[in-house]
């Protein structure tokens, strides 16, 4: 009997072993202590792409990206970034709303494109620049919608990707703590509704990418982060998206 419970309690360990969160690798640590020096030095991340947008010319055609960790990773792996498209990703991983709206009109509007793609939210929920709700989420994406019309550029606005507790050992702890399924849901309801009633495209990432409310496991790295699978999904959805925004330009 005793050999039978002895046993028993060496399997659940192991097993308790087996799923433990990983601790953060030097790397990842790296990111985040690179991140917080940037937010220090350079809050809206103005430099990030300063000197490569000095060098670029009008072309036509051009498509701008601008958002968090979801825009800028897209191309990293094996699911390229719109080969041959004169499309610029200008994502900066780790940022919220506001910062995007400080460098608009350095990544976006100086650059002239005839469509830019806005994503963001989802790190604002994480609390990555503090306190933020659906209404805060809500006016920046307004404002910078607005300076895009204003200056002739048609609006893309994607929605949220959804994320999961559903990676063992994955580094990023509570994701779903920090970003429950009921905000995300909240703010691309918003602005779906939003870009209804103001004749904007509404570009669906989550239903494509969720299972429930939750993110397909095939999806995503770590809960949060995506895989070369999405990007590939989300691909020809940016597309249909961009071409229902020019049609709407003219």
């Amino acid at each position: 009997m005793k050999l039978a419970v002895l046993a028993l309690l060496g399997a659940a360990t192991a097993a308790a072993q087996q799923h433990k969160p990983q601790p953060p690798t030097v790397a990842q640590l790296e990111e985040e202590i690179a991140g917080y020096v940037r937010q220090l030095t350079d809050w809206g991340g103005l430099v990030y792409y300063g000197s490569e947008n000095s060098e670029l010319r009008p072309t036509p055609g051009r498509v701008v990206f601008i958002g968090d960790e979801i825009t800028e990773r897209w191309g990293e792996g094996k699911a390229p970034f719109f080969p041959g498209k004169p499309y610029l990703n200008r994502g900066i991983t780790g940022q919220t709303t506001p910062q995007m709206l400080v460098r608009f009109r350095q990544d976006v509007i100086s650059l002239q494109p005839a469509v830019v793609v806005i994503q963001g939210g989802s790190n604002d929920l994480g609390g990555n620049t503090g306190p933020a709700t659906t209404g805060t989420i809500a006016e920046n994406t307004t404002t910078m919608a607005e300076l895009a019309k204003l200056h002739g550029i048609a609006v893309v606005l994607a929605s949220l990707t959804p994320v999961c507790d559903c990676i063992p050992g994955s580094p990023r702890k509570n994701l779903t703590l920090r970003r429950p399924f009921g905000k995300i849901m909240g703010v691309n309801e918003w602005i779906k509704d939003y870009a209804e009633k103001t004749g904007l495209v509404y570009l669906d990432y989550h239903s494509a990418l969720a299972q429930g409310r939750a993110i397909k496991k095939e999806f995503t790295v770590d809960g949060l982060q995506l895989t070369d699978a999405a990007y590939q999904l989300m691909a020809p959805l940016a597309e249909q998206a961009i071409k229902l925004a020019l049609e709407k330009k003219k």
